[in-house]
């Protein structure tokens, strides 16, 4: 199949519509529930520089030591190369020995991630899960986020964006007028709405908006049944419920409960690219299928009535 591009934000980086997410390659099992060996990341890596997805995630801070960086990497080398249509986005962690998380470590780390990923430079630059700090301590003069700032002028980095959960800290984050681009998870789903609001006005700003886990860490592609977390946490038996009744509906229209999980977000006029984790090469294949998938406008109008209240969202 053929993916739209569209420039993320206001004259930005292009991009496909889907985005390859590769914190699972990182084998993270408390978080995912399961290992992933060298091979089969290696693997998977490939399989998406074959196929129609441009553009690839990933974070300093996946796995111990950027495992995932440094798989992504050996990838790249036996491909001979990263494309040159290809879009390599990482982000900024913190110190994994001391926690620095100051404007020192944001070099440092962007450093490391070149190192590991064996490149020159990426065009997109996340600070990754700023809620590890107070937002004072990210916007002081010696901070991360005067960082980032200082890259993109020195022109090392095209864009800088912010990647979290809480809505209402990316919202401060966006208001410094600094960031091209924002990435929330697990909030614009077909269970949870809580980025929304945060995305209509990164809309209104001409920033690039970047949805990532649309299954909601699983619970949407491998249904309730098998995984009962959602947002890689425990949460109100009514969000399983819902998922339940969602799953139910599809499979009277014939539908994979994961083709509309992941259709939500494609079919978002808020959303410029959806980041899906894939840990296969097999299912690379597959969400490309889901993201063909017919859904008839019926199932649609269903699916929407069975959305959760709002008081179970993550917000």
């Amino acid at each position: 199949m053929t993916l739209k591009t569209t420039p993320l934000g206001a004259g930005g980086v292009q991009v496909t519509e889907l985005c390859f997410g590769t914190s699972p390659l990182a084998s993270m099992a408390r978080l995912y529930g399961y290992d992933v060996d060298e091979r089969r990341a290696v693997d998977t890596v490939l399989a998406v520089l074959d196929s129609p997805i441009r553009f690839i995630d990933t974070s300093n801070g996946y796995g111990e030591d950027g495992t995932a960086e440094r798989r992504i990497g050996a990838a790249i080398r036996e491909y001979g190369g990263l494309p040159r249509d290809v879009v390599l986005a990482t982000k900024i962690d913190p110190d994994p020995a001391t926690g620095d998380f100051s404007g020192a470590r944001v070099r440092a780390s962007l450093h490391e991630s070149l190192e590991r990923l064996g490149i020159d430079a990426v065009p997109l630059l996340h600070l990754h899960d700023p809620e590890r700090i107070a937002f004072e301590q990210g916007v002081a003069d010696d901070g991360p986020v005067a960082a980032l700032a200082d890259l993109k002028r020195e022109g090392l980095v095209e864009q800088i964006g912010v990647a979290g959960g809480p809505v209402e800290l990316l919202a401060r984050y966006l208001d410094t007028g600094l960031f091209d681009v924002v990435l929330s998870h697990n909030r614009h789903t077909l269970l949870d709405r809580s980025a929304d609001t945060l995305f209509q006005a990164a809309r209104a700003r001409g920033i690039g908006v970047l949805n990532a886990a649309p299954f909601g860490g699983g619970m949407l592609a491998k249904g309730p049944a098998v995984q009962r977390k959602y947002g890689y946490g425990d949460r109100d038996d009514r969000i399983a419920t819902a998922a339940t009744a969602m799953q139910d509906a599809c499979a009277r229209h014939g539908v994979p409960l994961a083709a509309a999980a992941l259709q939500f977000s494609l079919r978002s006029p808020l959303v410029d690219s959806t980041v899906v984790g894939i840990s296969t090469p097999e299912r690379v294949e597959q969400t490309l299928e889901y993201a063909a998938a017919e859904i008839p406008q019926e199932l649609w109008d269903e699916l929407e009535q069975l959305t959760p209240a709002p008081e179970l969202w993550l917000h």
